[in-house]
């Protein structure tokens, strides 16, 4: 039995799911999200004894070692789709560099890290950024896509070893290397 599939996730009261044939959608206040549901997985919702909406997940074999992890994942999936669209999330990343600076410009971010030209990124539907000095804050509704949308701008110019240039996620830390040692003149 898994852990994490067997918890019910609770439904507040602003949200909509939709589940039909092979596909849940979770609407709220902050956006829409759907998700392709696997064949083995079935998600129902109901209400729990204490009167609040829930919905349950469970697997058709769960004895199945591969189903069982399909479980849990998909609990976790529609529990971060329905936080999604409720809270939403957000990531921060941090640009160091002498000259490295960042603007957005409407549906687009210009970066300025160090390349001969400026580097147009385009953010995707339904994720938003900020930039306070130094800082680019990410946010949006599906958790997957603010990552991999911060993922994405990290990867345009990554923090280097040596000084620390670059641009990586707030309060991660760079290791650093020495570099070359003087020769002493004897």
């Amino acid at each position: 039995m898994s852990r994490i599939g067997k918890k019910p996730i609770s439904i507040p009261k602003d949200v909509t799911i939709t589940i039909t044939d092979g596909l849940i959608k979770v609407k709220g206040p902050k956006g829409e999200l759907k998700k392709e549901i696997h064949k083995a997985v079935k998600i129902e919702e109901g209400v729990s004894e204490s009167g609040e909406r829930e919905i349950k997940i469970t697997v058709k074999s769960p004895e199945d070692k591969n189903e069982r992890a399909l479980w849990g994942l998909f609990r976790a999936l529609v529990q971060n789709m329905v936080v999604g669209v409720v809270e939403g999330y957000q990531k921060q990343l941090e640009i160091n560099g002498v000259g490295y600076r960042v603007s957005a410009q409407g549906k687009k971010l210009v970066l300025e890290v160090g390349f001969s030209h400026p580097v147009n990124f385009e953010l995707p539907e339904g994720i938003e950024a900020k930039v306070e000095k130094n800082v680019i804050t990410i946010s949006g509704a599906g958790k997957d896509e603010v990552g991999q949308v911060a993922a994405n701008i990290r990867k345009i110019r990554k923090p280097e070893p040596y000084k620390g240039k670059g641009i990586k996620y707030v309060g991660e830390q760079i290791r650093r290397k020495a570099g070359k040692a003087a020769k002493s003149v004897a």
